[in-house]
């Protein structure tokens, strides 16, 4: 137990000293929270806070879950770290549950401190258990597809891979921009992307007004099954 809790502290240090996680994780969602909470161009009727908060929470974990993970991760595979971390009394399933659990930390402080964000904009949510369920297939889901990148890409190409499907997802995700504003092919594929799916989800569980659809649970659903399915058969230790 002593190894696991020591990578799990090391790799939650990491994250806090690296300016570039930081603006990722924390840096760009409040920005676009507070940006467009603020300026009125977004094409959406009723307050821009009611569509913003659980795109931007819905960010969050891609953020994270995705891009975050694929890029540590692929360094420390190009340097030969998971090699060695492997062969040490820690051992490679407790490495992958410190990275894991190093993962959901992060969503949670991101979580609190942009929900106490939106909250201050004027943000009024009405969450329900759905929500957690959304979260965690999202990350699954994500996580699945950073280390598929991770594990079978050189490091640099992960690293310029993951930063642009971040802005394709982003984009086509509904997140930020609604769905409805969308070209109908555009729209297709949105809905059938992890990044889409997330968004109804949680823009579903949290506002009393609205439900979320079945496809969007099939969609996340399938995606957090096919994704870690094929990181498994991928991903490469050295």
């Amino acid at each position: 137990m002593r190894p696991f809790v020591a990578q799990l502290r090391l790799e939650l240090t990491l994250l806090a000293r690296n300016g570039e996680s930081l603006l990722l994780t924390l840096g760009i969602p409040m920005l676009l929270l507070v940006f467009f909470a603020k300026v009125d161009v977004l094409p959406i009727d009723g307050e821009p806070i009611d569509f913003l908060a659980p795109g931007v929470l819905a960010l969050a974990v891609l953020s994270t879950a995705f891009v975050n993970l694929a890029i540590s991760t692929g360094f420390d595979r190009e340097y030969g770290v998971l090699k060695r971390l492997g062969a040490t009394p820690l051992g490679r399933p407790r490495l992958l549950a410190a990275k894991t659990i190093s993962i959901l930390v992060v969503e949670v402080v991101q979580i609190a401190v942009l929900w106490l964000l939106a909250l201050a904009l004027g943000w009024d949510p009405s969450p329900d258990v759905g929500f957690v369920a959304a979260v965690v297939l999202g990350t699954v889901a994500f996580a699945g597809l950073g280390l598929c990148l991770a594990g079978s890409l050189k490091a640099l190409v992960t690293l310029a891979a993951a930063n642009g499907l971040y802005l394709v997802l982003l984009l086509l995700s509904g997140m930020v921009i609604p769905l409805d504003e969308m070209p109908a092919p555009a729209r297709a594929l949105a809905r059938a992307l992890p990044s889409g799916a997330l968004a109804e989800a949680v823009r579903g569980t949290l506002a009393a007004a609205e439900t979320v659809p079945t496809r969007a649970w099939l969609v996340l659903a399938a995606w957090a099954i096919a994704a870690p399915a094929a990181a498994i058969r991928l991903f490469r230790w050295e």
